[in-house]
């Protein structure tokens, strides 16, 4: 184990949103809403986690207006392949309480 806690390749507890991590979803928000088939007035990370590979996945919970959320996973190349960030997946219809897991 790291001394942030994770393990390579195993995903990390929660952490507190940054607005580093905010843009990170942010880039990524117009695939989000293609793949969703639909677009958000709300868009605000409330928990994030990550796992290290060769780059870095990141896990992502957000509210996208009333009781609704999605978990979103976006991949980050390392820098020194480019530093890209593509959007890897969604789950839609989650809800508050619902935990943020790999998928």
């Amino acid at each position: 184990m790291s001394a942030k806690g994770i393990c390579c390749g195993g995903i990390s507890q929660a952490k507190d949103v940054t607005p580093e991590v905010q843009q990170i979803v942010d880039s990524v928000k117009s695939e989000i809403e293609e793949k969703a088939e639909k677009t958000f007035d709300v868009f605000v990370v409330k928990v994030y986690k990550s796992q290290v590979v060769a780059g870095t996945n990141h896990y992502f919970k957000i509210h996208v207006g009333g009781n609704d959320y999605l978990h979103a996973k976006v991949f980050e190349q390392l820098p020194c392949h480019g530093g890209k960030k593509m959007l890897s997946g969604i789950q839609s219809n989650k809800s508050e309480d619902e935990e943020l897991i790999y998928f």
